[in-house]
């Protein structure tokens, strides 16, 4: 608080003297110490020399970064020169000694700016927050307040994939998607280069897969589950990048300080490779490049030595193009299907002397070792591997290899509790191909789902369960962009964008010096970089993003109603239109019954649409709850306390505010009223989302109880059970009955079997329920 004080002071006393007070070093990531010393400004003009020592190229290289940078935003061209002693200069240097190699400090003196970094990669993080405190709507205002700038990043992985095999994407696009990576702070660029539906990298000593594998004949039109049956474009699509292209791109990046993860996809999601070399597969049958999404059952055969040949010739070329220590071997979705009925695969299961347990296939530990196989080649030549998190479930990976953890936390919890180091990439968080908005239909097609900028920035990658030893092995974190329905870049830039700015944040900052409020207010400059770099990004922040959480006695709802930079936001709480002469938001509101809360946000061009929220305050709300039953681990979320938290879930499993149960037990929940309550009416919901095996519940009942132990029914119902054709959407429950004088109230719910016209027909169903209300 006290630096905050300081710097408002600060800005005052620009103010006064009448210098426009637009630099502010309070950017995305936020730096961990910013220390204002009050004395004149640094005015930065034509005059001012960037300075490097002589002789060293990295800090040449980072000086002519910044000029570059200042000439695009100010439009003045800065001279670089090596070891420039007098004048106004921006001085570059390596002296800082600290343990993390990417730390910096940067100062800003009446007479100069420093930068001091423990390496030229920490002076570039210098400048990327040198650069971002500039005002870009106010470029000629160029005075800089004195200060020391104290910083490094948490995470030594902050990462952002990209997958270009789903569709392909030019060399410059790539340079500008590690552009845009760079100014995030971001060091690692997992580059996912294979898969089903187009091998996309020049290997020599196998021209087929790129004459072949990278061209498919045609692309599904649609949504893959949710528009049957499936149509084609009937075009068809190719592209690679010769190894000339990818050695340009690996310099790009290193200049960037940005190392390049290369995936080569294996022993899955290969039939690009099947296509060019059938040999390989476990029929010898001839293969087709993928025209739709999913999982395909002909993967590389294990039992055959000339697929080890293969993946050895492959990984010789990739680790002379990619100098980066890890490399990325898939390992994710591969189908045992063929391997079960495949001779070679058999008798290498017997060779290899492997058995099924209760946890493990002997053909999901055949898999561990392809796995361990191929890291014990790349080993010789100095790298890493890392691998999807299906790598663990032959339990026998060595305990070099990185796991990534994408269904969940749970394969990044498990491996660092057996000391493997992991990456934890979430979907239900982390995957930006994800709907940006709450409304699919307004969004562009997409693989569904719905994450908002809030969830991402809201993920803390270091999971409770761990303890502070285990939490070491957490190297860092990243986000995954997945192209399946991405073929254009102004499509992948609105995709990554703003959703990138809080992975940044999640990735560099302190978790105690999260808040979300605040990073809205400074994201506003960041958009108008964007803006100024003609990026897409989705438009959804400018609107009003609520926070609701207990009032401080939990005698109602207490809602917060945040916008990106200075917008303001009005409300309205009699049902009527927001607008901008209607009631400014200033401080958190209480609501205690059911009132419809309206909102707008204003902006200096624009106005948002309405943001509204009927309050669900009820005899439930912020009660103790206890679960009977067990959530599903993958899906718990905000667990029982998020059943009766006074918000209902959207029409996606991964919004944060469903609960997911295993359909076998079903929910049983017992909510402690506090005191004797009157109730007639229970509401809840639970979701229908068929192609996810999500289905809505089958019954619900009701009970009372004066002790808590002791239940007598009071009513059940039977509930519609989902059909075919049935939309991805919440389905609301209303159980009346008679008033009811209670304290403890238990709330049941059915899961159901999937029925015969599903894929999984027979299995019990997952179930995911939002909000118990009571009244």
């Amino acid at each position: 608080m006290k630096k905050l004080i300081f710097s408002l002071v600060t800005l005052c006393l620009m103010a006064c003297k009448g210098t426009e007070p637009v630099i502010h070093y309070e950017v995305i990531p936020l730096p961990q110490s910013i220390s204002y010393t009050h004395q004149k400004p640094f005015e930065l003009d034509a005059q001012t020399v960037i300075t490097y020592p002589q002789g060293n190229a990295l800090l040449q290289r980072n000086a002519q970064f910044l000029a570059s940078y200042l000439k695009e935003i100010t439009g003045l061209t800065l001279t670089t020169e090596p070891n420039v002693n007098s004048g106004k200069v921006i001085r570059l240097k390596t002296d800082l000694k600290k343990p993390n190699q990417e730390a910096y400090q940067l100062t800003v003196t009446s007479e100069q700016i420093t930068i001091d970094g423990a390496s030229p990669a920490g002076v570039f993080y210098g400048i990327q927050t040198l650069r971002k405190s500039i005002d870009v709507t106010e470029p000629k205002s160029l005075a800089f307040p004195t200060a020391v700038i104290d910083d490094a990043p948490r995470f030594a992985y902050r990462g952002m994939h990209f997958d270009v095999s789903r569709h392909f994407f030019t060399v410059d696009f790539i340079k500008q998607y590690i552009d845009i990576l760079a100014l995030h702070n971001l060091n690692k660029f997992h580059w996912h280069l294979t898969d089903d539906q187009g091998w996309r990298i020049e290997i020599k000593k196998y021209p087929r897969l790129t004459e072949v594998g990278s061209t498919r004949k045609e692309t599904l039109i649609g949504h893959l589950l949710k528009d049957k049956p499936h149509q084609f474009d009937g075009k068809p699509y190719g592209g690679f990048y010769t190894q000339e292209q990818i050695k340009e791109i690996v310099k790009y990046a290193q200049d960037r300080y940005i190392t390049i993860i290369p995936e080569v996809d294996i022993p899955g999601h290969t039939l690009a490779v099947l296509t060019a070399y059938p040999e390989l597969g476990c029929t010898g049958k001839d293969c087709a490049v993928g025209t739709k999404w999913g999982v395909f059952d002909d993967v590389l055969c294990a039992g055959n030595e000339a697929s080890y040949d293969f993946l050895e010739g492959v990984f010789d070329e990739i680790t002379e193009l990619f100098p980066s220590k890890y490399i990325h071997i898939g390992g994710d979705e591969c189908p045992k299907t063929r391997w079960k009925e495949c001779p070679k695969c058999q008798a290498k299961i017997k060779a290899l002397g492997l058995k099924g347990d209760g946890e493990h296939t002997a053909e999901q530990k055949l898999q561990g070792y392809v796995v361990s196989r191929v890291e014990q080649f790349l080993k010789k030549k100095g790298r890493e591997v890392i691998g999807w998190d299906e790598i663990l479930e032959g339990d026998n990976i060595s305990q070099d290899a990185i796991v990534m953890s994408w269904r969940g936390t749970e394969g990044g919890i498990a491996a660092a509790q057996r000391h493997n180091r992991a990456i934890m990439t979430p979907h239900y968080s982390l995957y930006f191909d994800y709907n940006q908005g709450e409304d699919p239909s307004k969004e562009p097609l997409s693989i569904g789902e719905y994450l908002p900028v809030k969830k991402v920035y809201d993920y803390e990658p270091i999971d409770p369960k761990l303890t502070p030893e285990q939490g070491k092995y957490i190297l860092g974190t990243q986000a995954n962009l997945w192209t399946e329905y991405i073929a254009s870049p102004a499509h992948a830039q609105y995709m990554l964008l703003p959703r990138l700015a809080a992975l940044a944040e999640v990735q560099w900052t302190a978790p105690e010096k999260k808040n979300y409020a605040d990073f809205l207010k400074r994201l506003g400059n960041l958009l108008n970089y964007y803006q100024k770099e003609g990026y897409h990004y989705a438009k959804h922040i400018l609107g009003v993003t609520p926070v609701i959480q207990p009032a401080p006695k939990k005698d109602g709802i207490q809602v917060e109603l945040l916008t990106v930079g200075d917008g303001k936001v009005y409300y309205t709480t009699d049902g009527t239109t927001p607008d901008a002469t209607k009631t400014l938001y200033t401080q958190p509101i209480k609501l205690s019954n059911e009132v419809l809360l309206k909102a707008v946000a204003v902006h200096k061009d624009t106005i948002s649409g309405v943001f509204s929220y009927q309050s669900l305050f009820n005899k439930a709300t912020y009660k103790p709850i206890q679960l009977l039953t067990e959530t599903n681990p993958k899906y718990t979320f905000g667990g029982a306390t998020a059943l009766v938290d006074a918000q209902i879930g959207e029409d996606s499993y991964i919004d944060g505010h469903w609960v997911g149960f295993p359909g076998r037990v079903g929910v049983e929940a017992i909510i402690d009223l506090g005191k004797e309550e009157e109730i007639s009416n229970l509401k809840t919901g639970s979701l229908s989302d068929t192609p996810n095996w999500i289905f809505p519940a089958s019954e619900v009942a009701i009970y009372s109880s004066a002790d808590g132990k002791n239940f007598q029914l009071i009513t059940q119902q039977p509930l519609k059970i989902a059909q075919k054709t049935d939309p991805i959407k919440r389905v609301p429950i209303s159980l009346n009955f008679a008033k009811t004088k209670t304290r403890y109230v238990k709330v049941v719910l059915k899961g159901t079997v999937i029925p015969e016209w599903h894929e999984g027909k027979g299995t019990p169903a997952l179930l995911f329920v939002d909000e118990i209300q009571l009244m």
